[in-house]
């Protein structure tokens, strides 16, 4: 199943700012930074599915109002910034596609038990054997 999710322009912000961080002369004055902001409570393009499973994401980028903030400065043009914020944004929408996989609880098998509880008799018996005094 491969689903692709159309953002419109008009749901993006963009502000540009400028960058932190060593760039020379250029960096006071060029406002090279891209601040993404993306509404994911009130997107209308998300379906109701997506939009839950990424408002639950733990994520730091992602506010208190539901709103998707991406900070693009890795880049000296505010070209490629605004580029890599909006794959890092794609990035982002298609985690949330997919509905993770349910988790499986199963239990240790004997032999992993027996295993395991052979090799904590052996290391106890080793230092036990440290303890004890050889040197009287």
């Amino acid at each position: 199943m491969d689903l692709s999710i159309t953002i419109p322009e008009q749901e993006l912000v963009e502000r540009f700012v400028r960058s932190t961080g060593p760039g020379g002369q250029n960096v006071n004055k060029v406002a090279t930074a891209v601040e993404l902001r993306f509404d994911i409570a009130q997107s209308p393009s998300l379906p109701e599915a997506v939009r839950e499973r990424l408002l639950s994401k733990r994520d730091r980028r992602v506010t208190t109002e539901g709103v998707l903030v991406i900070s693009a400065q890795r880049f000296r043009t505010q070209e490629r910034n605004r580029e890599d914020a909006r794959v890092r944004l794609a990035a982002f929408v298609d985690s949330g596609l997919r509905a993770p996989k349910p988790r499986i609880a199963t239990k240790p098998s004997r032999a992993s038990k027996e295993r395991r509880l052979g090799a904590k008799r052996e290391r106890s018996t080793t230092k036990r054997g440290r303890s004890q005094s050889n040197w009287d």
